[in-house]
Formats: C-alpha cells, sequence, structure tokens
C-alpha cells in the first residue's frame, strides 16, 4: 500500500519531488496512486504545465476529477480550485488548463485517447 503525505495549499502540491512525476502527455505529468492510471481502476494526481493540453479521450468509466490548483477547461465548462467533474462511461472530451493545475483523477475503466 502506497502512503503519501500531502500539504494541499498550492504551495505544498508543487513541492512534490520532480523525479516522483511520470510523463503522461507534452506538458502533463502523473502521479501514480494507485493502479495502472489512467487505466482501468486507478487513482493519480495529474498536473498542467500552463498552456498543457489532453487531446479528445472516451471514458470506458466513470471519470472523478477534483481540482485540487489552479484551473481546467473542457468543451463543457471552467473548473477550478474545488470544483469536482463528473465524466460518465462513454462521454468524450479534451481538457486545456491555460495557467495550470493540479488534479485528484479517480477511474473507474480508464480513457481511450481518440486523438494524438
Amino acid at each position: 500500500m502506497k502512503s503519501l503525505s500531502i500539504d494541499l495549499s498550492p504551495k505544498g502540491l508543487a513541492s512534490i519531488s520532480d523525479n516522483m512525476w511520470k510523463p503522461f502527455r507534452e506538458n502533463v505529468d502523473i502521479y501514480p496512486l494507485d493502479g495502472n492510471p489512467p487505466q482501468g481502476q486507478s487513482t493519480a494526481l495529474i498536473r498542467y504545465q500552463p498552456g498543457a493540453r489532453v487531446p479528445n479521450h472516451k471514458h470506458l468509466g466513470v471519470e472523478h476529477i477534483f481540482v485540487l490548483s489552479g484551473s481546467q477547461n473542457d468543451e463543457n465548462g471552467h473548473y477550478s480550485v474545488g470544483d469536482l467533474l463528473i465524466s460518465p462511461t462513454g462521454t468524450e472530451h479534451s481538457i486545456t488548463s491555460k495557467e495550470g493545475c493540479i488534479v485528484l483523477a479517480i477511474y473507474s475503466g480508464g480513457v481511450a485517447i481518440k486523438e494524438r
């Protein structure tokens, strides 16, 4: 079992050692907490650099995104600190983050990237 203590202030989230994050997409890093995110049932922290983007993807199960710092956008809205975005199975969207953000992502079935 993995245990991680994180200061939830923006400074604390930013202080997670860079060598603990893994590249996910261009300018987007992932810190796996459980499972093999973003596939199957899994959990991770995802860090977007300012201007970062995750292309259109389909949800193979329910996805929960809780914004811990900064903000992100998709085709349906703008999400900032404290917002919870729930994407049902079969839905699709792309994500951008103008200012950068860190989110907690909980996947029940993973995602399939639609564009490269």
